[in-house]
């Protein structure tokens, strides 16, 4: 991808959660395929995860959760992003997301949900081919 195209990814952990070994990873092996990485590190509000987003013009949100507050964290950040008009921006999900929270938290507008074990080619290329339906 030339400089035009790269990817923008906000990597985010909210709410208490202080496991981020998988965010780091991940958001890893994404700088690896090329695209531009912002991590915010542990414990972001919805708040600041939304002000983030905006700040750095971002094309992707990718949050990591494994605390078990995902039904009620992604609906507030979702909530944030749509105040700040980022309706357009795309969040995606990892950690642990039982299979039955999957299709709500789509309705929400979660777009991918990846759990833990994902190989991290099949998350880059949902982000690649997700983002470049966008543009």
């Amino acid at each position: 991808m030339d400089e035009k195209t790269t990817i923008r990814i906000l990597v985010a952990k909210p709410g208490l959660d202080g496991h981020d070994r998988g965010a780091k990873v991940v958001a890893r092996a994404l700088r690896d395929a090329g695209m531009e990485v912002i991590y915010t590190g542990i414990r972001q509000t919805p708040e600041m995860i939304a002000e983030a987003a905006l700040q750095e013009d971002v094309d992707v949100v990718g949050l990591s959760i494994l605390s078990g507050a995902h039904m009620d964290l992604f609906p507030l950040i979702m909530g944030e992003l749509k105040k700040r008009h980022l309706d357009d921006v795309i969040v995606i999900a990892g950690g642990i997301i039982p299979e039955d929270h999957r299709p709500i938290l789509n309705q929400v507008g979660i777009k991918g949900i990846f759990g833990p074990g994902t190989p991290t080619p099949e998350i880059i290329d949902y982000i690649k081919k997700i983002a470049g339906e966008r543009n």
